[in-house]
């Protein structure tokens, strides 16, 4: 391996370490802060999200990069789709946390008729369960990325 490879794959593992674990806890940590309605928790964790989200695109160049004339291995080609998909996943997970903090801002804001009940806070609740569902998920995919980055099969 050439010193380029070598400091290619430390850069491709720091940005996986530094980039992809803040951006799952930040991920599984929405839906109680939308339970609790606490609106400045979650712009920072949707802040957290979007920046994480774009640092991790480094993940998958730093791979691409490191693989060139080997993307006929399964286990690559496995691996990159699977942390596509994670990927799109995860721009759903931050659209879900804007459209959350809307309705808990709305719910919070919002003073009802005489009669009537503020739905923002039903609608968030969805959006919770929808992002703890999608995190879960992403969580998996993650692990299954990593179990074929190490095992490699058919390599």
């Amino acid at each position: 391996m050439s010193f380029i490879d070598t400091l290619l794959l430390i850069l491709h593992v720091g940005a996986a370490i530094f980039t992809l674990g803040p951006l799952t806890a930040a991920t599984h940590a929405t839906p109680r802060f939308i339970r609790q309605k606490n609106v400045s928790v979650l712009r920072y964790l949707n802040r957290t999200v979007r920046i994480y989200l774009g640092g991790s695109l480094g993940v998958l160049l730093f791979g691409l990069f490191l693989a060139p004339g080997r993307f006929d291995e399964v286990w690559l080609t496995a691996s990159m789709t699977l942390f596509i998909v994670t990927l799109v996943l995860l721009v759903l997970v931050e659209r879900d946390q804007r459209k959350a903090i809307q309705h808990v801002e709305a719910a919070a804001g919002a003073k009802p008729a005489e009669g009537e009940a503020v739905r923002g806070g039903d609608v968030a609740q969805v959006e919770r369960g929808r992002i703890a569902a999608i995190g879960g998920v992403v969580s998996l995919l993650w692990i299954i990325v990593l179990i074929l980055m190490i095992w490699q099969p058919g390599a």
